[in-house]
């Protein structure tokens, strides 16, 4: 049985150990560098902007895990957003995409940002992720946008399909 609950920051370590894989294998993530335990905490348990980081677990081992975040109003890239939206990322472990992880992910992160009073959610991505854009258009979330040419900080160039979920 699949339990969750909101990140802690002694699960960092755990975040990066299932993250890690996925980066360096590079074709799921935007994100180009590693993680340590200390930047996993920054910016997946104690950023200001995060309204929830949701971890699913099988008994003790982490399966997965979900992060909702307020939109950075500071922001003025190709990227930028309305300040009552968010911005959700999903990890699933190597191996259990399609298993039903991010089906219980959703439903802590669709509450929390229903009681944040988000009003849309914001998932960008790359348009090679197939498994990515089927797993958000499943969950309802719609085509609204396209990043191309979009340079990442390795200097690797990925086009991304933004794709939106309208809180009702």
């Amino acid at each position: 049985m699949i339990t969750t609950r909101q990140a802690r920051p002694a699960d960092a370590q755990a975040m990066c150990d299932l993250l890690n894989p996925i980066i360096r294998e590079g074709s799921t993530t935007a994100h180009r560098s590693v993680f340590d335990a200390e930047r996993m905490r920054v910016t997946h348990i104690d950023e200001p902007r995060l309204i929830r980081t949701t971890l699913a677990f099988d008994g003790d081992d982490l399966l997965g895990f979900q992060l909702l975040e307020w939109s950075d109003p500071a922001y003025d890239g190709p990227e930028a957003l309305p300040d009552d939206w968010a911005v959700i990322a999903s990890f699933v472990r190597t191996g259990l995409q399609g298993r039903g992880v991010g089906q219980v992910l959703w439903r802590d992160t669709l509450l929390a940002a229903k009681r944040a009073k988000v009003k849309a959610i914001d998932a960008s991505i790359r348009t090679d992720n197939l498994s990515g854009l089927a797993y958000y258009s499943k969950l309802g979330f719609r085509d609204y946008s396209s990043i191309n040419g979009m340079v990442l900080s390795d200097g690797s160039v990925v086009d991304k399909t933004r794709k939106r979920f309208d809180i009702a």
